[in-house]
Formats: C-alpha cells, sequence, structure tokens
C-alpha cells in the first residue's frame, strides 16, 4: 500500500471513530450553541466590529506584502528593548533554539499556543528531561488525556463534564465532582503549585507590532499572566502575526476576541521587553519582579512558501478565532480528528500542505471538505476556504502526475 493510501486510511479510521463518539456529539452541540449565542451578543453590542473586520483584512493583505520588512523591524525594535531574538526556519530549528534554552531539569508552564503545537513542543521539551505543564484549562485537559487540542479556542470542547471528571479524580487521587465549577478550582490549586516553582515560561501571541515590539495575548483565565512571569519568558511566534503598528496590532486582537464572542476580555497581556526598572536614579535596570530575560522565536516553517502564492496565501490571514471550526458539518461530527499538527478543517488543510506536513499529509483533510461555504459566511476576514480547497486538490492532483 503507497504512503498517500495509507495516510487515507488511517485518517478515515480516525474520522468515522469519531464521528461515531456520542460523547462527542453531545459535547460539540453544547459548545457550538454557547458559542453561537454569545457571538452574537459581542456583536450585536459593538456593531462597528464588522467593518472593523474588514479593515483588518486589509490590513493583513499588506502585512504579508511586506513580511520580510516587517519580522526584521520587529526583531531589531525587540533587541532594543533588551529581548534576545531568533529566526527559526523550521520546525527542527525552533524546537532546538527552545531547547538550548531550557536546558534539563526545568519546571516549565506553558499558555495555549497552536504555534507550539504544530512544531511538537511539549514532546520535545519533556524528552529533555524536564517536567512541563499545559496551563489553559483546555489544553491541560487534553494533556492528561494525552489527546491534541481539538479547537483554537475550546481545546477540549469535545469532553463533557462528567469524562473531565474522571480524568481529573484519576489524575488528582482525590474525587472531582463533575460539576464545571468544581473542575476548575481543582485545576486551579494544581497549576498555581506550579507557577510558583516555574522556571521557564513559554507563550505564542496574538499578534505583534513591528514598532514598539510589543506582542498581544488575549486570555481569560489569567493563566497567560502568571506563564510570562516566569524568570525565563520564551516567546513562540509565526511570523505571519507581525503588523506594522501598535494601533494596528490592537485592531486585530479586538476582532480577534468579538469573533470570539468576548465584548471584552478578562485580561490583555502586551508584552514588549523584560521586566524592568528605573527607580534608583532613574537607571534602568533589567529584571525586576517579572521575567529577567524574554527570549522571541520567530517562526518561518513554510509561512514565506504560502505567502508567495498568489491565491492560497489567503490562509494566513486566519486569526484563529475557530469560527469557521464551529459552523462546519464535518467538524461537529468529528472535533479536531479533522485535522492535525494543531491546523484543523478546511483552512488546516492548507497549513498541512506549506507549513506543518506535506501535499500527502494535507489529501485527506481537503477531500474531507465539503466546500459549503460556511466557513466563510463566519470568518471574520472572509476567508474563502472554499476556494482555497479547490486550487489545494488541483495542487495535490497535478504533484501526483494526474
Amino acid at each position: 500500500m503507497s504512503e498517500a493510501k495509507l495516510l487515507f486510511q488511517k485518517y478515515a479510521e480516525r474520522l468515522l471513530q469519531a464521528a461515531r463518539d456520542e460523547g462527542i456529539f453531545r459535547a460539540i452541540s453544547k459548545s457550538v450553541a454557547n458559542w453561537r449565542e454569545r457571538k452574537a451578543k459581542a456583536l450585536a453590542r459593538f456593531p462597528d466590529t464588522v467593518e472593523l473586520a474588514r479593515e483588518v483584512r486589509r490590513l493583513k493583505e499588506n502585512s504579508l506584502e511586506r513580511l520580510d520588512e516587517l519580522v526584521q523591524q520587529a526583531s531589531r525594535t525587540l533587541e532594543e528593548n533588551g529581548a534576545k531574538v531568533y529566526q527559526a526556519a523550521s520546525a527542527d530549528e525552533a524546537r532546538e533554539i527552545i531547547g538550548q534554552l531550557i536546558g534539563t531539569d526545568k519546571v516549565v508552564v506553558a499558555a495555549k499556543s497552536i504555534t507550539a503545537e504544530e512544531v511538537g513542543l511539549r514532546p520535545y521539551i519533556e524528552s529533555l528531561g524536564n517536567e512541563f505543564w499545559e496551563t489553559d484549562v483546555g489544553e491541560f485537559i487534553q494533556q492528561l488525556r494525552r489527546e491534541k487540542p481539538m479547537h483554537y479556542g475550546l481545546p477540549s470542547l469535545h469532553v463533557t463534564r462528567e469524562e473531565v471528571a474522571k480524568v481529573l479524580t484519576g489524575s488528582f487521587g482525590r474525587e472531582i465532582l463533575p460539576e464545571a465549577s468544581a473542575e476548575v478550582r481543582a485545576i486551579r490549586e494544581f497549576l498555581r503549585s506550579k507557577y510558583s516553582k516555574a522556571d521557564v515560561g513559554i507563550s505564542g501571541c496574538n499578534v505583534l507590532a513591528a514598532d514598539t515590539g510589543s506582542a498581544i495575548l488575549i486570555e481569560n483565565e489569567g493563566n497567560i499572566r502568571a506563564v510570562t512571569n516566569a524568570p525565563l519568558h520564551i516567546l513562540l511566534v509565526g511570523i505571519e502575526k507581525v503588523v506594522p503598528t501598535l494601533h494596528d496590532a490592537f485592531k486585530v486582537a479586538e476582532v480577534t476576541w468579538r469573533y470570539c464572542g468576548f465584548t471584552a476580555p478578562a485580561y490583555l497581556d502586551i508584552i514588549s521587553a523584560p521586566s524592568a526598572t528605573s527607580d534608583i536614579e532613574f537607571n534602568l535596570v533589567r529584571g525586576a519582579s517579572g521575567p529577567l530575560e524574554l527570549h522571541v522565536v520567530f517562526l518561518d516553517g513554510g509561512r514565506r512558501t504560502l505567502a508567495q502564492n498568489p491565491l492560497l496565501k489567503e490562509a494566513l490571514y486566519c486569526l484563529r478565532c475557530g469560527n469557521c471550526l464551529l459552523e462546519c458539518p464535518v467538524f461537529q461530527l468529528a472535533a479536531g480528528y479533522y485535522g492535525d499538527h494543531g491546523h484543523l478543517g478546511g483552512i488546516g488543510a492548507i497549513w498541512a500542505a506549506y507549513v506543518t506536513g506535506s501535499l500527502a499529509e494535507a489529501a485527506p483533510l481537503a477531500y474531507t471538505c465539503l466546500r459549503c461555504g460556511r466557513c466563510t459566511e463566519v470568518c471574520p476576514l472572509s476567508i474563502d476556504t472554499g476556494r482555497l480547497i479547490a486550487e489545494l486538490r488541483h495542487t495535490i492532483v497535478g504533484a501526483a502526475g494526474g
């Protein structure tokens, strides 16, 4: 059996198994209903967000045209701010850079990061002899379940509270009731004990401004504030996240959180440099109460190649709000089993082809997409995923000699 056929067979088996899981169907149905209601309220309260989203699309288009220039500017600015900056051409390079920064026998805490999932960071850092904990509630649940995240913003949306209670009871050695409040309190207690011991904090970001070197991180749980306050903070950034100015970055962030169903996030973290103080004779001293060091790793990993494709580059506009997934008929049946390497659904097929995998790995995803157009209807940046999928299929067939 050829490699391509084997990939298709394994993928089909995984997808069908998930589609037959009644627990997944129940959990996703509740998540989709709640998501729709919250997003509708947020957009009704701030209707100008729709026009702002159109502006952000134009901003993303222009930023991709200036990609190298903006990454270079952001790198210079961050270095001027006191950060140390690295350029990773591939996932392997990103892992190696971060592994060298961390070393071994460290306690590492991480904020939710699709880019870290993309490069396979956690298993690599653990293989070096480190203790590694995801701190987002959904990511933490998935870590305990030894599963990948199933959605960009809601990693464990397919898990019922009864299943959460079962895995927490088994992991913590005491009974955790199947109530969301009791489960969250138990996770909070465990993770706060890790924050105080953490040597390293790892995060991604939603957007990064080239002019100020400011990374914006949107959150509601408060875990990112704790993670990024570790003595050593490592920021892993896909180069497509860079925009020209801080003002631009706020526009991207606002559209992102509104389409995630929030009128405003509980916390908005803006990180431009390691901690510092000038309180003694106005002399700047790095390393005050916060991180002693900030290391920023810019990851290409195929993004520059994708950015050169006249049509498929549109996939790089994605804000990772996850609306497309929740409205996707296939995703509603199979959750994040429709995808891999942290990139999910139809849009994930484009990323699989150019960023995280190969045409062979992207093919099963591309041919699962129904091209129904529901994703484009709810996408804040109106990414035409169906059109991209058609182009990707044409590329796949051409590469196979069809």
